[in-house]
């Protein structure tokens, strides 16, 4: 990692250090992570840099800030168990997670099917396909910058992360991040669904936490109707979303991400 790429570049870092993973048996450092949270703007410059530096930033956040600030400085990171992101449809990726999703399974389910079938309504168990993307009405880049900016005003002691990628959903396969391990193994899927987010809404990777996902959009849904297939990718995507939100069923998923330039994820 080339972090003497920066210099010139109006960022100074603070400490850190390279991180080992600790899977696997090629001592890969996929990970540069600062010894304490990241300094407030810095992301932004960073991220400023990036196409001279191929650094992408990260705010990262632990499990447990008491033991370890795991699982980045702890090194449980799976950086050669991900396939590339590049290898993986995201159109089949979600069709198949929605297909697990919705299947009904009327000896084990604890909900009937009537009512699982109104949860993912008015879909059903039938996949709409991809949501159609919509033009960018502002930078990317530049809204990103601003959420990680309010991101940090909450008080966070998010520790600032480099890795060598592309993108930021690039960077989620590159660091062997494993936070979606209980509904996907390989994360390289999971990047590629985001990276198709960035091309179709301008969508920006700017903090993970150790089963937590952030993104700003810079195209979000205008309407109920253009959010409902949207809210149908980001169950198959993250069905803890709705199975354990505040919106238990689509629609109501729905009406939240219309006109929200920020979206969340968690893994049970």
């Amino acid at each position: 990692m080339h972090l003497e790429s920066l210099r010139g570049e109006d960022v100074r870092l603070p400490a850190g250090r390279l991180v080992t993973a600790d899977e696997g048996d090629g001592g890969t450092r996929p990970l540069w992570l600062s010894d304490g949270p990241a300094p407030f703007g810095l992301w932004g410059r960073i991220r400023a840099a990036h196409p001279r530096t191929g650094l992408w930033p990260l705010l990262l956040e632990p499990l447990e800030r008491e033991r370890g600030f795991r699982p980045w400085a702890s090194g449980e990171l799976c950086p050669e168990e991900a396939c590339r992101p590049a290898d993986h449809d995201p159109a089949a990726v979600l069709a198949g997670w929605w297909q697990g999703c919705t299947a009904i399974d009327e000896e084990d389910d604890v909900l009937s099917a009537e009512e699982r079938l109104a949860v993912t309504a008015p879909y059903g168990t039938v996949w709409p396909g991809l949501a159609a993307g919509r033009a960018v009405t502002e930078d990317p880049d530049a809204l990103a910058a601003e959420h990680a900016d309010v991101f940090q005003s909450f008080g966070t002691d998010a520790r600032l992360g480099l890795v060598e990628a592309a993108s930021g959903a690039e960077a989620l396969a590159r660091v062997g991040w494993s936070g979606p391990a209980n509904h996907e193994g390989d994360t390289a899927r999971i990047a590629a669904v985001a990276a198709d987010w960035e091309r179709r809404f301008g969508a920006r990777v700017f903090a993970v936490g150790f089963a937590t996902l952030r993104l700003s959009v810079a195209a979000p849904p205008a309407t109920l109707e253009e959010a409902l297939p949207i809210a149908a990718e980001h169950f198959a995507f993250c069905p803890d979303n709705v199975w354990q939100g505040p919106c238990r069923d689509l629609t109501a998923y729905a009406e939240h991400l219309v006109g929200a330039d920020l979206w969340t994820f968690w893994w049970d």
